[in-house]
Protein backbone atom coordinates (compact mmCIF):
# COMPACT_ATOMS: atom_id res chain seq x y z
CA UNK A 1 0.00 0.00 0.00
CA UNK A 2 1.19 3.51 -0.79
CA UNK A 3 0.98 6.53 1.47
CA UNK A 4 -0.19 9.95 0.27
CA UNK A 5 3.34 10.75 -0.95
CA UNK A 6 3.51 7.64 -3.18
CA UNK A 7 5.92 5.78 -0.89
CA UNK A 8 5.33 2.04 -0.89
CA UNK A 9 5.01 0.97 2.77
CA UNK A 10 6.42 -2.55 3.06
CA UNK A 11 8.11 -2.63 6.47
CA UNK A 12 6.59 -3.05 9.95
CA UNK A 13 8.65 -2.77 13.12
CA UNK A 14 7.02 -4.47 16.11
CA UNK A 15 8.18 -3.72 19.65
CA UNK A 16 7.62 -6.78 21.85
CA UNK A 17 8.50 -5.08 25.13
CA UNK A 18 9.86 -1.82 26.49
CA UNK A 19 11.93 -3.76 29.04
CA UNK A 20 15.65 -4.36 28.55
CA UNK A 21 18.55 -6.06 30.31
CA UNK A 22 20.66 -2.96 29.58
CA UNK A 23 19.96 0.74 30.12
CA UNK A 24 21.71 2.47 27.24
CA UNK A 25 22.10 6.18 27.90
CA UNK A 26 20.53 7.26 24.56
CA UNK A 27 17.61 4.85 24.83
CA UNK A 28 16.08 4.84 28.31
CA UNK A 29 16.16 6.56 31.71
CA UNK A 30 19.03 5.65 34.07
CA UNK A 31 16.63 4.04 36.54
CA UNK A 32 15.20 1.78 33.82
CA UNK A 33 11.46 1.29 33.35
CA UNK A 34 8.77 -0.37 35.39
CA UNK A 35 7.19 -3.50 34.04
CA UNK A 36 3.69 -2.79 32.76
CA UNK A 37 0.73 -4.93 33.78
CA UNK A 38 0.16 -7.74 31.30
CA UNK A 39 -3.19 -6.32 30.24
CA UNK A 40 -1.48 -3.17 28.96
CA UNK A 41 0.79 -5.10 26.60
CA UNK A 42 -0.29 -6.70 23.34
CA UNK A 43 -0.62 -10.45 23.61
CA UNK A 44 1.29 -12.65 21.19
CA UNK A 45 -2.00 -13.54 19.53
CA UNK A 46 -2.81 -9.86 19.03
CA UNK A 47 0.63 -9.20 17.57
CA UNK A 48 0.25 -12.08 15.11
CA UNK A 49 -3.21 -10.85 14.12
CA UNK A 50 -1.95 -7.33 13.46
CA UNK A 51 0.95 -8.72 11.47
CA UNK A 52 -1.38 -10.80 9.29
CA UNK A 53 -3.52 -7.77 8.47
CA UNK A 54 -0.42 -5.69 7.77
CA UNK A 55 0.97 -8.27 5.36
CA UNK A 56 -2.42 -8.27 3.65
CA UNK A 57 -1.89 -4.54 3.02
CA UNK A 58 1.52 -5.07 1.45
CA UNK A 59 3.96 -5.36 4.35
CA UNK A 60 6.76 -7.69 3.25
CA UNK A 61 9.28 -7.30 6.07
CA UNK A 62 8.79 -7.45 9.83
CA UNK A 63 11.44 -6.56 12.40
CA UNK A 64 10.98 -7.50 16.06
CA UNK A 65 12.43 -4.91 18.44
CA UNK A 66 12.19 -3.70 22.03
CA UNK A 67 13.51 -2.80 24.56
CA UNK A 68 15.17 -6.18 24.22
CA UNK A 69 12.80 -8.45 22.26
CA UNK A 70 14.43 -11.66 23.47
CA UNK A 71 13.18 -10.90 26.99
CA UNK A 72 9.59 -11.39 25.84
CA UNK A 73 8.23 -14.79 26.89
CA UNK A 74 6.96 -16.68 23.87
CA UNK A 75 9.18 -14.93 21.33
CA UNK A 76 10.06 -18.22 19.61
CA UNK A 77 6.45 -19.39 19.09
CA UNK A 78 5.64 -15.88 17.85
CA UNK A 79 8.44 -16.06 15.30
CA UNK A 80 7.14 -19.40 14.05
CA UNK A 81 3.63 -17.95 13.73
CA UNK A 82 4.85 -14.88 11.86
CA UNK A 83 6.95 -16.98 9.52
CA UNK A 84 3.81 -18.86 8.46
CA UNK A 85 2.08 -15.69 7.19
CA UNK A 86 1.72 -15.98 3.40
CA UNK A 87 3.44 -13.09 1.68
CA UNK A 88 5.93 -12.26 4.44
CA UNK A 89 9.34 -12.26 2.78
CA UNK A 90 11.65 -11.34 5.63
CA UNK A 91 11.59 -11.69 9.43
CA UNK A 92 14.40 -9.94 11.30
CA UNK A 93 15.22 -8.92 14.85
CA UNK A 94 17.22 -6.18 16.58
CA UNK A 95 18.95 -7.17 19.82
CA UNK A 96 21.77 -6.17 22.12
CA UNK A 97 23.05 -9.73 21.65
CA UNK A 98 23.41 -10.75 25.29
CA UNK A 99 20.85 -13.55 25.05
CA UNK A 100 21.88 -14.82 21.62
CA UNK A 101 24.36 -17.48 22.83
CA UNK A 102 21.44 -19.50 24.19
CA UNK A 103 18.86 -18.57 21.54
CA UNK A 104 20.48 -17.96 18.15
CA UNK A 105 19.95 -21.48 16.80
CA UNK A 106 16.37 -21.59 18.02
CA UNK A 107 15.65 -18.23 16.42
CA UNK A 108 16.96 -19.49 13.10
CA UNK A 109 14.86 -22.64 13.40
CA UNK A 110 11.82 -20.49 14.23
CA UNK A 111 12.17 -18.60 10.97
CA UNK A 112 14.22 -15.49 11.78
CA UNK A 113 16.33 -14.61 8.76
CA UNK A 114 18.93 -12.33 10.33
CA UNK A 115 19.64 -10.01 13.25
CA UNK A 116 20.98 -6.52 13.90
CA UNK A 117 23.15 -6.25 17.01
CA UNK A 118 23.79 -3.01 18.90
CA UNK A 119 27.52 -2.40 19.37
CA UNK A 120 28.58 1.17 20.12
CA UNK A 121 32.14 0.51 21.25
CA UNK A 122 34.87 -2.13 21.36
CA UNK A 123 36.18 -0.88 24.69
CA UNK A 124 34.88 -2.93 27.67
CA UNK A 125 34.85 0.03 30.09
CA UNK A 126 33.10 2.35 27.60
CA UNK A 127 30.57 -0.41 26.86
CA UNK A 128 29.84 -0.75 30.56
CA UNK A 129 29.41 3.01 30.80
CA UNK A 130 27.12 3.58 27.80
CA UNK A 131 24.95 0.55 28.67
CA UNK A 132 25.04 1.33 32.41
CA UNK A 133 26.42 -2.03 33.46
CA UNK A 134 26.65 -4.23 30.38
CA UNK A 135 29.48 -6.63 29.54
CA UNK A 136 31.14 -6.30 26.14
CA UNK A 137 32.34 -9.89 26.22
CA UNK A 138 28.72 -11.09 26.40
CA UNK A 139 27.73 -8.91 23.45
CA UNK A 140 30.63 -10.24 21.37
CA UNK A 141 29.65 -13.80 22.31
CA UNK A 142 26.17 -12.99 20.97
CA UNK A 143 27.69 -11.80 17.72
CA UNK A 144 29.60 -15.07 17.37
CA UNK A 145 26.45 -17.08 18.15
CA UNK A 146 24.49 -15.21 15.49
CA UNK A 147 27.21 -15.89 12.95
CA UNK A 148 27.33 -19.59 13.88
CA UNK A 149 23.54 -19.87 13.52
CA UNK A 150 23.66 -18.16 10.10
CA UNK A 151 21.51 -15.23 11.21
CA UNK A 152 23.20 -13.30 8.44
CA UNK A 153 24.06 -10.93 6.88
CA UNK A 154 24.82 -9.39 10.26
CA UNK A 155 24.42 -5.66 10.81
CA UNK A 156 26.08 -3.96 13.77
CA UNK A 157 24.34 -0.77 14.87
CA UNK A 158 26.71 1.84 16.28
CA UNK A 159 25.26 5.12 17.58
CA UNK A 160 27.88 7.75 16.75
CA UNK A 161 28.51 9.95 19.80
CA UNK A 162 31.05 12.75 19.73
CA UNK A 163 33.51 12.55 22.61
CA UNK A 164 32.56 8.94 23.33
CA UNK A 165 33.24 6.63 20.39
CA UNK A 166 34.32 8.82 17.47
CA UNK A 167 37.93 7.82 18.23
CA UNK A 168 36.89 4.21 17.48
CA UNK A 169 35.57 4.83 13.96
CA UNK A 170 38.57 3.11 12.27
CA UNK A 171 38.48 0.14 14.65
CA UNK A 172 34.74 -0.37 14.25
CA UNK A 173 34.94 -0.07 10.46
CA UNK A 174 37.81 -2.58 10.47
CA UNK A 175 35.34 -5.26 11.58
CA UNK A 176 34.13 -5.29 7.96
CA UNK A 177 37.53 -6.12 6.48
CA UNK A 178 37.47 -9.89 7.06
CA UNK A 179 33.81 -10.57 7.84
CA UNK A 180 30.78 -9.90 5.58
CA UNK A 181 29.11 -7.68 8.19
CA UNK A 182 27.76 -4.16 7.87
CA UNK A 183 28.82 -1.71 10.55
CA UNK A 184 26.16 1.01 10.56
CA UNK A 185 27.05 4.36 12.08
CA UNK A 186 23.82 6.08 13.20
CA UNK A 187 23.68 9.73 14.18
CA UNK A 188 22.59 10.28 17.79
CA UNK A 189 18.97 11.46 17.82
CA UNK A 190 17.62 14.06 20.29
CA UNK A 191 14.74 11.89 21.42
CA UNK A 192 13.49 10.79 24.81
CA UNK A 193 16.03 10.66 27.63
CA UNK A 194 18.99 12.12 25.72
CA UNK A 195 18.86 15.62 27.21
CA UNK A 196 22.09 14.93 29.10
CA UNK A 197 24.14 14.80 25.89
CA UNK A 198 25.83 18.09 25.01
CA UNK A 199 25.99 19.61 21.51
CA UNK A 200 29.35 17.96 20.85
CA UNK A 201 27.71 14.52 21.07
CA UNK A 202 25.60 15.10 17.96
CA UNK A 203 28.31 14.26 15.48
CA UNK A 204 27.36 14.07 11.77
CA UNK A 205 28.18 10.89 9.87
CA UNK A 206 30.29 12.99 7.55
CA UNK A 207 32.91 12.51 10.26
CA UNK A 208 33.14 8.84 9.31
CA UNK A 209 33.97 9.75 5.71
CA UNK A 210 36.56 12.26 6.90
CA UNK A 211 38.23 9.73 9.22
CA UNK A 212 38.10 6.98 6.58
CA UNK A 213 38.95 8.62 3.25
CA UNK A 214 39.53 5.16 1.69
CA UNK A 215 35.81 4.36 1.83
CA UNK A 216 34.27 3.76 -1.58
CA UNK A 217 30.51 4.15 -2.23
CA UNK A 218 28.50 0.98 -2.84
CA UNK A 219 25.11 0.83 -4.51
CA UNK A 220 22.24 -0.24 -2.32
CA UNK A 221 18.65 0.39 -1.32
CA UNK A 222 17.22 1.60 1.98
CA UNK A 223 17.93 4.43 4.37
CA UNK A 224 21.60 3.57 4.90
CA UNK A 225 24.24 4.94 2.54
CA UNK A 226 26.74 2.12 1.98
CA UNK A 227 30.50 2.22 1.55
CA UNK A 228 33.30 -0.33 1.47
CA UNK A 229 36.94 -0.28 2.48
CA UNK A 230 39.12 -1.49 -0.41
CA UNK A 231 39.07 -5.29 -0.51
CA UNK A 232 36.80 -5.58 2.53
CA UNK A 233 34.34 -8.46 2.87
CA UNK A 234 31.67 -6.26 4.48
CA UNK A 235 30.33 -2.73 4.24
CA UNK A 236 30.05 0.46 6.27
CA UNK A 237 26.62 2.07 6.47
CA UNK A 238 25.77 5.67 7.34
CA UNK A 239 22.33 6.58 8.70
CA UNK A 240 21.87 10.33 8.94
CA UNK A 241 18.53 11.34 10.51
CA UNK A 242 19.92 14.78 11.44
CA UNK A 243 22.35 15.80 8.73
CA UNK A 244 20.69 14.22 5.69
CA UNK A 245 16.96 13.56 5.96
CA UNK A 246 15.99 10.27 4.30
CA UNK A 247 12.23 10.55 4.82
CA UNK A 248 11.57 10.33 1.08
CA UNK A 249 12.81 6.71 1.24
CA UNK A 250 10.94 5.80 4.44
CA UNK A 251 8.93 2.62 3.89
CA UNK A 252 7.93 1.74 7.46
CA UNK A 253 5.42 2.07 10.24
CA UNK A 254 5.94 1.05 13.86
CA UNK A 255 3.84 -0.85 16.40
CA UNK A 256 4.56 -0.26 20.09
CA UNK A 257 4.35 -2.97 22.72
CA UNK A 258 1.23 -1.34 24.17
CA UNK A 259 -0.59 -1.46 20.86
CA UNK A 260 -0.13 1.89 19.17
CA UNK A 261 0.88 2.50 15.58
CA UNK A 262 3.38 5.27 14.95
CA UNK A 263 3.29 6.57 11.37
CA UNK A 264 6.55 8.47 12.02
CA UNK A 265 9.25 7.87 14.63
CA UNK A 266 9.55 11.58 15.44
CA UNK A 267 5.85 12.43 15.58
CA UNK A 268 3.62 12.51 18.65
CA UNK A 269 0.81 10.90 16.67
CA UNK A 270 -0.09 7.38 17.77
CA UNK A 271 -3.03 5.29 16.57
CA UNK A 272 -4.37 2.62 18.92
CA UNK A 273 -5.13 -0.86 17.58
CA UNK A 274 -5.76 -2.54 20.92
CA UNK A 275 -8.74 -4.88 20.78
CA UNK A 276 -9.35 -4.43 17.05
CA UNK A 277 -9.81 -7.24 14.55
CA UNK A 278 -10.82 -7.73 10.94
CA UNK A 279 -12.01 -4.68 8.96
CA UNK A 280 -11.67 -2.32 11.94
CA UNK A 281 -8.02 -3.28 12.40
CA UNK A 282 -7.37 -3.02 8.69
CA UNK A 283 -8.81 0.51 8.61
CA UNK A 284 -6.50 1.60 11.45
CA UNK A 285 -3.48 0.19 9.63
CA UNK A 286 -4.53 2.02 6.48
CA UNK A 287 -4.97 5.19 8.55
CA UNK A 288 -1.44 4.89 9.94
CA UNK A 289 0.00 4.51 6.44
CA UNK A 290 -2.03 7.38 4.98
CA UNK A 291 -1.07 9.68 7.86
CA UNK A 292 2.66 9.32 7.40
CA UNK A 293 4.03 12.86 7.06
CA UNK A 294 6.23 13.91 4.16
CA UNK A 295 9.11 14.22 6.62
CA UNK A 296 9.82 14.67 10.30
CA UNK A 297 10.51 18.05 11.81
CA UNK A 298 13.97 19.52 12.23
CA UNK A 299 16.30 17.55 14.48
CA UNK A 300 19.48 18.93 16.02
CA UNK A 301 21.34 19.30 19.29
CA UNK A 302 18.99 22.16 20.13
CA UNK A 303 15.75 20.97 18.46
CA UNK A 304 14.38 17.80 20.00
CA UNK A 305 12.14 15.15 18.48
CA UNK A 306 8.39 15.62 18.89
CA UNK A 307 8.00 11.98 19.90
CA UNK A 308 6.59 11.57 23.40
CA UNK A 309 8.47 8.30 24.07
CA UNK A 310 11.97 7.09 24.80
CA UNK A 311 13.39 4.76 22.16
CA UNK A 312 12.91 1.70 24.34
CA UNK A 313 9.16 2.41 24.30
CA UNK A 314 9.06 2.76 20.52
CA UNK A 315 11.36 0.08 19.16
CA UNK A 316 14.60 0.82 17.33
Amino acid sequence: MKDTFEREITYLRISLTDLCNLRCAYCMPPEGVKKKPREQILSLEEIAGIAREAVGLGIKKIRLTGGEPLLRPGVLPLCRELRRIPGLRELTLTTNGLLLPGMAGELRDAGVDRVNISLDTLDPEKYRRITRGGCLEEALAGLQAARAADLTPLKLNCVLIGGFNDDEIPALAALTEREPVEVRFIELMPIGDTAGFGPEAYLPCQTVLERLPRLEPVEGAGVAERFRLPGAAGTVGLIRPLSRCFCAQCDRIRLTADGRLKPCLHSREEISVRGLHGPALRRRLEQAILRKPARHGELSASVRSSSARDMNRIGG
